[in-house]
């Protein structure tokens, strides 16, 4: 299988596709210091910039999923929500990035606050397009804590496989795969949980043979993490950087970075369909 990414981050969806055994062939991301990250952890992958001047048609039928957590400060209960008057508003531009490359797969990402916003106008536009573009579409709220994060973070996923991939009997299946494979609470009393694995050979093997574990009720946590010297998921020696710029830039690109846990789950799924 075969992956890309827009808005790419740190690689939050890239380094999820390793664990699913796929292969990272390009990503784009407009941030120069997450270019940086990108690089160093993925140098095999082609590396674009802005989407905004990119011409994906070289990419047409050879991506099986392209995923993209496309901007969600417009959106954000945490911003002015501009929404669509937002200049970040980037949606259309991952469309056209979509029509032009055509993958199997496309899982998008952003915050809750995507359902809310002018009646869920945006929400609705999002699978609208997907639709119109060939595409089924099964959106899903999936938090952090349903992979054993001690913090809420809903997120909104789109999960869409092109209609003309696949035959009939495997598209109606493809929802039961969907929605059984990936339903968690998101009120942060349970779900499942495992540790990030690692690039061991062993921690691969078993992640891939799904070896979860109950997950425990996370009543007092907040819904957002802390930021340095928390239980949020940082490293601890980012707390001891001594380049202020480093120490800044790093907390930023972690804040905005999707879980890669979360991902990896959609993933299984999808490979579970195609096998």
């Amino acid at each position: 299988m075969t992956h890309a990414s827009l808005f790419s981050g740190i690689g939050g969806f890239d380094l999820a596709a390793e664990w699913a055994g796929w292969t990272n062939l390009f990503n784009c991301e407009i941030d120069p210091f997450c270019q940086r990250v990108l690089k160093y952890h993925f140098p095999n992958a082609e590396q674009y910039t802005d989407i905004r001047t990119t011409d994906f048609t070289l990419w047409r039928d050879r991506i099986d999923v392209l995923t993209g957590g496309f901007p969600c400060q417009p959106f954000s209960v945490a911003g002015k929500r501009q929404g669509t008057d937002d200049p970040r508003h980037l949606w259309p531009e991952m469309l056209r990035a979509i029509r032009e490359i055509r993958p199997r797969w496309i899982v998008g990402e952003n915050v809750r606050g995507i359902l809310s916003w002018n009646g869920g106008m945006v929400f609705e536009q999002v699978c609208a397009d997907l639709e119109a573009a060939g595409y089924e579409v099964q959106p899903l709220i999936l938090p952090a804590c349903s992979v054993g994060a001690p913090h809420r973070r809903d997120r909104v996923w789109f999960v869409a496989h092109r209609t003309d991939a696949g035959s009939e009997t495997e598209r109606g299946r493809s929802d039961g795969v969907l929605s059984d494979g990936l339903a968690a609470n998101t009120d942060g009393s349970g779900g499942e949980e495992y540790n990030a694995p690692e690039k061991s050979s062993e921690q691969m093997r078993k992640h891939r043979e799904g070896s979860y574990h109950p997950m425990p009720t996370w009543e007092r946590f907040p819904t957002q993490s802390p930021v340095c010297s928390g239980d949020d998921g940082l490293p601890a020696g980012l707390d001891g950087i001594t380049v202020p710029r480093w120490r800044a830039e790093s907390i930023k690109a972690y804040g905005n970075a999707i879980v890669p846990q979360v991902a990896y789950r959609i993933f299984q799924a999808i490979n579970e369909y195609e096998r």
